[in-house]
């Protein structure tokens, strides 16, 4: 059992990441009674100097991912940011006869909004992903239409860590003059993305999926050519009138220290990443019948979805107090249900509840990663000497 002196090992970095101390540096001098304290909107000296926080933040995370410090609109998160991209470009363009592409694999935020969508009449394709969690840019192209208005495809699955061909995919679709959205949270930071070469139109980010604090996101809003939204939120016409609202500078600092520490050290993080994530993966070999769910060749560094046969997924959880990790999406914890991404890979019922996602992160070392190979290698041959599942 584990205690406040013994917490768990932590590897769910895909639901959140601990706030770096850097961040919170920077956070600190927004949040003390004597500090830049003034909206950042108002016209006065106080005002003007949170503004000036405000777009030095804007200019760090446009910094990361090759945008324009004005094609950042500050959201609350990632979810806030896909519905203002897809239910705006929507709205925008006029809801009849529109099309939409997505995936089956989806975070729960892009699926539950284009379920709504199709409740106002928007006609929408579930692309269905090959075995190893990867949309091809064929199957996407040919599922469009003349009616598609947009198409919207995760940067790297929140699940299981496949990584879209994004680069190739989004050329296609602007030939075509179809937007591009693409849900960017667990990319930003630990894949290389340059939107002045990649042309997607719009793209979502989180702040505490990169050491940032919770609460605050953006939407990267292309400018050239201009992708246009309707507002889903209306006030005050902040945020080029597509987020109203007074804006949070603490948290706006927060995102862009992070993101500036990510553009310094990320791709070294990234390396180091993927060997513990490697290392996480060769220690559970020892047990046979383990099943990778994701594409290997395509994956991004710190995630490692694994289902275990001969178990059952509720034990298999329940016997790892001091392991934080996870069977998917935070999101999606509360139905209790397998996974509904790995039943779209193909794994039946019994399979997607038995298995576990680990994703590692800043904090994480190889003594953790042994350490934690070693308990599930322990606890997975337990629950087999005593299940009826296994032979």
């Amino acid at each position: 059992m584990t205690t406040a002196a013994h917490p768990p090992i932590y590897l769910d970095y895909a639901a959140s990441t601990p706030l770096d101390r850097r961040v919170l540096d920077a956070m600190l001098p927004l949040m003390v009674e004597d500090g830049l304290h003034a909206n950042p909107a108002s016209s006065h000296g106080p005002g003007f100097r949170a503004r000036a926080a405000v777009e030095k933040a804007r200019a760090q995370v446009a910094a990361l991912i090759g945008a324009e410090p004005g094609e950042i609109i500050w959201t609350s998160g990632a979810t806030e940011s896909n519905n203002l991209a897809i239910k705006g470009a929507l709205e925008f363009r006029g809801l009849t006869q529109a099309h939409v592409v997505t995936s089956r694999t989806e975070h729960k935020c892009v699926l539950d909004t284009c379920r709504h969508l199709e409740t106002r009449g928007v006609r929408v394709t579930y692309l269905k992903p090959g075995a190893l969690g990867l949309v091809t840019p064929e199957q996407v192209i040919d599922a469009l239409t003349p009616d598609t208005a947009l198409v919207s495809l995760m940067w790297v699955n929140n699940e299981i860590g496949t990584v879209h061909e994004i680069e190739r995919l989004a050329p296609l679709l602007r030939e075509r003059g179809v937007l591009f959205h693409v849900d960017a949270a667990q990319a930003a930071g630990r894949v290389a993305i340059d939107l002045s070469q990649v042309p997607v139109d719009l793209m979502s980010l989180s702040a505490h999926k990169a050491y940032g604090p919770k609460g605050i996101g953006a939407l990267f809003v292309r400018r050239r050519p201009r992708a246009r939204l309707a507002p889903q939120i209306h006030g005050g016409g902040h945020e080029q009138g597509m987020r109203s609202g007074t804006l949070a500078p603490h948290q706006i600092v927060g995102m862009g220290a992070a993101f500036e520490i990510l553009q310094r050290e990320g791709a070294a993080e990234a390396q180091r990443l993927a060997a513990l994530r490697d290392r996480l993966w060769a220690g559970l070999q020892s047990l046979p019948q383990l099943h990778r769910n994701g594409d290997p060749m395509r994956s991004a560094p710190h995630v490692l979805n694994v289902s275990f046969e001969g178990v059952e997924g509720e034990s298999l959880r329940a016997s790892l107090p001091d392991l934080a990790v996870s069977s998917g999406s935070a999101c999606s914890s509360a139905t209790q249900e397998p996974s509904y991404v790995l039943r779209a890979l193909g794994r039946d019922d019994e399979l997607a509840n038995a298995s576990l996602r680990f994703s590692v992160g800043r904090r994480s070392t190889e003594a953790e990663i042994d350490a934690a190979a070693a308990r599930v290698c322990q606890q997975v041959r337990r629950l087999r000497e005593i299940s009826a599942l296994w032979d």
